[in-house]
């Protein structure tokens, strides 16, 4: 018998695509634990001009362009299976371009300094690439040699010789843009599945110190595909896919309180952080106008903007005031937000160079907070933000 149709059951997979708008095939390693997908589809009505005699509306043919917009959220979850990317990594790589880059974790031979990291092999790294140990994730400013690189902070706890520094996996910007299908499946089987393909990623939220960390992921589609209409060629397949055999699929959140924020030149940690979110846009368009086509032929971005809403409570201390400063001045200074504190739960954003807002004083409670609003990351070519995980 007929029923309701629960939303808890419900699964999304988002796998990356290596043809515009050609549906990749989901697998269990895909599967996002998304908290929500809004998925709205327009066509283009235009106004019919001709006189029908009368003043009723008289339709319009089939064949129209249509436009297919998304909007995903999902948690912060734990990273496992080192030797592959997390769940939701090919849409960070659809968000920032960059092929992921893995570091499978070396023996450190000796601190040098609070900021300089020597390791008894060559490590491989580059600049950007993040480093994990004792919860704390850190990122390259600098590689000095084959052994040796300086980070951005310091460790609170400050390895030992000998130490295992941990894997990590970082995503970093690149001038193009990959594609990414998204898999809507439903219980029961016969309700109306969905794919989304050829997902361009327009808009990436990564947002801390909430109920549990999240990220959000906006955009446009090159197509709608569904289970119920579905014809032979559409997003370039023959049949409409099943979805792949559910197993026993676990994971764990991480409470939004949970992590680190270094602000400023020194840097400094900040406990006083009520809130932050980065904001990355790439001004995406899609050739949507050709001549001779109702879909897409391709997705082109624009300039990247990234941008930092950060809220804190007021103190009269250094780092604070340094802040303040920085903004007055418009100094850029750098920023690197942790998320989780638990090796293999955690997410890093690092952004090297951030020219901080003036904030807008918030007396409304019984503590003074400072907003700082739209602060914009810059950098020279592809650098001014990257993404980790580790």
């Amino acid at each position: 018998m007929s029923c309701y149709i629960s939303s808890s059951g419900n699964r999304f997979y988002a796998p990356l695509e290596s043809t515009y708008g050609a549906a990749a095939a989901a697998t269990e390693g895909v599967r996002v634990p998304a908290i929500k997908l809004a998925v709205a589809q327009d066509t283009e009505a235009p106004k019919r001009r001709d006189k029908t005699g009368g003043r009723t509306f008289a339709g319009l043919p089939p064949g129209f362009r249509k436009k297919t917009t998304f909007d995903l959220e999902t948690y912060l979850t734990g990273w496992t299976n080192t030797s592959a990317e997390p769940c939701y990594g090919p849409l960070f790589q659809g968000a920032l371009g960059g092929a992921p880059i893995f570091f499978a974790g070396a023996t450190l031979q000796t601190m040098a300094s609070p900021l300089q990291m020597v390791f008894a092999a060559p490590h491989g790294l580059i600049a950007g690439q993040a480093v994990v140990f004792g919860g704390e994730m850190r990122f390259v400013n600098n590689v000095i040699d084959t052994t040796t690189i300086a980070i951005n902070a310091p460790f609170t706890t400050q390895p030992a010789d000998g130490a295992t520094i941990g894997p990590t996996v970082t995503y970093v910007p690149n001038t193009d843009l990959p594609s990414v299908s998204i898999h809507d499946y439903w219980d029961p089987s016969t309700a109306v599945q969905r794919i989304m393909a050829g997902c361009g990623v327009n808009e990436m939220r990564v947002r801390l110190n909430g109920d549990f960390h999240h990220f959000r992921f906006k955009g446009s589609a090159r197509e709608l595909v569904d289970s119920v209409t579905f014809s032979n060629g559409q997003a370039g397949l023959s049949a409409f896919p099943t979805e792949p055999a559910l197993t026993n699929w676990n994971y764990s959140l991480v409470p939004g309180n949970m992590g680190q924020a270094w602000l400023g030149v020194g840097p400094s940690q900040f406990f006083s952080v009520l809130d932050a979110e980065v904001v990355l846009n790439n001004n995406l368009d899609t050739r949507s106008r050709e001549f001779g086509s109702s879909l897409p032929m391709c997705m082109v971005p624009g300039k990247r903007s990234v941008s930092l809403n950060l809220s804190i409570y007021t103190d009269d201390d250094a780092q604070t005031i340094e802040l303040y400063q920085a903004a007055q001045q418009r100094s850029p200074v750098p920023v690197m937000l942790q998320l989780g504190q638990e090796d293999g739960n955690i997410c890093g954003v690092h952004m090297k160079s951030v020219v901080p807002s003036m904030p807008q004083f918030d007396d409304s409670e019984s503590r003074l907070q400072w907003h700082f609003e739209g602060s914009a990351a810059q950098g020279t070519i592809n650098d001014e933000i990257t993404v980790a995980f580790g």
